[in-house]
């Protein structure tokens, strides 16, 4: 965990499945070279052979593209895409000498369409599902699963961080778009149980072939189909629209 002050809902809800016993916490800051060498030595230095690795760190930084700096750009980076390949690395020897073993991404539906207001999170998303794809071809010879799974809207922290200074500057070109983009984006709508996407990873981390990419969440496939059967015209006025990003 990013921060073990925070482990206590996880803990509970693990002792309330009854599997607390079976849970060790860590601290991992993705973006941390030095704790990711760390806890690689340590599961290295164990006799437990590793079954998977689930890169789950990630946050989206809202904002229309000309107004997130350079170094708002790069955190989004250093997490989202950085920090998941820095953490594979550290592992890759570990299943490269036992013969196999599971690397799964949470990508995003982000990262197969572009939505306004999200450049820099689907940015990031775009290079981690080039990199994982290309990581994929690499390690399936020697037996070694890399998978991508991208979902849709959940109910998750992941707006929990700051966002970029340019949503909020009344200075801005986008100022009124950012009002209508915020109104629709991050409103209080319900949105689906994450437990879904952990059951999907649980699935493939059980299925010794599975597939590159996994889908899930109603808006993602949704998404995904209006862009294969819509005129390009009408799929990008829908999305522009239908986020506030219109003048």
């Amino acid at each position: 965990m990013r921060d073990l002050g925070r482990q206590d809902r996880l803990e509970a809800a693990a002792r309330e499945a009854g599997v607390r016993e079976r849970i060790e916490f860590h601290e991992l800051e993705v973006s941390n070279s030095d704790r990711i060498r760390a806890l690689g030595d340590l599961v290295q230095s164990r006799q437990e052979p590793l079954h998977a690795l689930v890169n789950n760190a990630g946050f989206a930084m809202p904002g229309f593209t000309e107004d997130v700096s350079d170094a708002e750009l790069r955190r989004q980076f250093d997490t989202n895409f950085f920090g998941a390949a820095a953490v594979t690395r550290a592992f890759l020897p570990i299943f490269r000498r036992q013969g196999y073993g599971h690397v799964v991404m949470v990508s995003s539906v982000g990262g197969r369409m572009g939505v306004p207001g999200l450049g820099s999170y689907n940015a990031s998303k775009f290079a981690l599902e080039g990199w994982s794809e290309a990581l994929r071809l690499e390690m399936k010879p020697v037996g070694i699963q890399v998978v991508l799974v991208e979902p849709g809207s959940f109910e998750t922290n992941i707006w929990n961080a700051q966002p970029s200074s340019g949503m909020l500057d009344p200075k801005s070109p986008n100022a009124a778009r950012t009002t209508r983009w915020r109104d629709r984006m991050l409103s209080d709508v319900k949105r689906a149980d994450p437990r879904a996407v952990a059951e999907l990873i649980a699935d493939i981390l059980h299925n010794p072939r599975p597939r590159l990419r996994y889908v899930i969440g109603k808006d993602a496939r949704l998404g995904l189909l209006m862009r294969r059967l819509l005129p390009a015209s009408l799929f990008e006025l829908a999305i522009i629209k239908g986020t506030g990003a219109d003048r």
